[in-house]
């Protein structure tokens, strides 16, 4: 049985837009604590992209502000656009130097899927301006 919370949201919905969040977010974590960490797979990644590894930190920082903008509610959506960009960012970069499509390019990809897929199901404004037709 589906109960509804407070704000007209199923729990059903709002638990799997929870999870659906959590798993790009785990890995967001993940990727913002190697590059401060900045160990050599980090500095020979970056190299291998053509990136100073100098930019490990500072792009660390800008991702841990999209992610932390994306996890508070009242800027969810906000930190969701910003995080899309900086994904677009890692997608070019993949492409530019030419690396597997399904794994490396299109990785950036997924990711925002599954952060805009999350959004979309714990944000009942979200769902407002995009609604699923039947």
């Amino acid at each position: 049985m589906t109960t509804i919370e407070p704000g007209g949201q199923s729990s059903g919905r709002l638990w799997a837009g929870r999870i659906l969040t959590a798993l790009p977010v785990l890995f967001l974590l993940f990727d913002v604590v190697i590059h401060f960490m900045k160990p050599a797979v980090v500095v020979t990644g970056f190299e291998q992209l053509g990136w100073s590894a100098s930019l490990s930190v500072p792009l660390a920082i800008v991702e841990l502000v999209c992610l932390v903008l994306y996890l508070i509610p009242r800027t969810s959506v906000l930190g969701a656009v910003l995080l899309t960009g900086y994904l677009g960012g890692a997608v070019a970069t993949n492409l530019r130097v030419g690396a597997p499509l399904f794994t490396n390019i299109l990785f950036p990809v997924y990711v925002g899927l599954f952060l805009w897929g999350g959004l979309y199901l714990r944000d009942t404004g979200l769902r407002d301006v995009f609604p699923v037709r039947k």
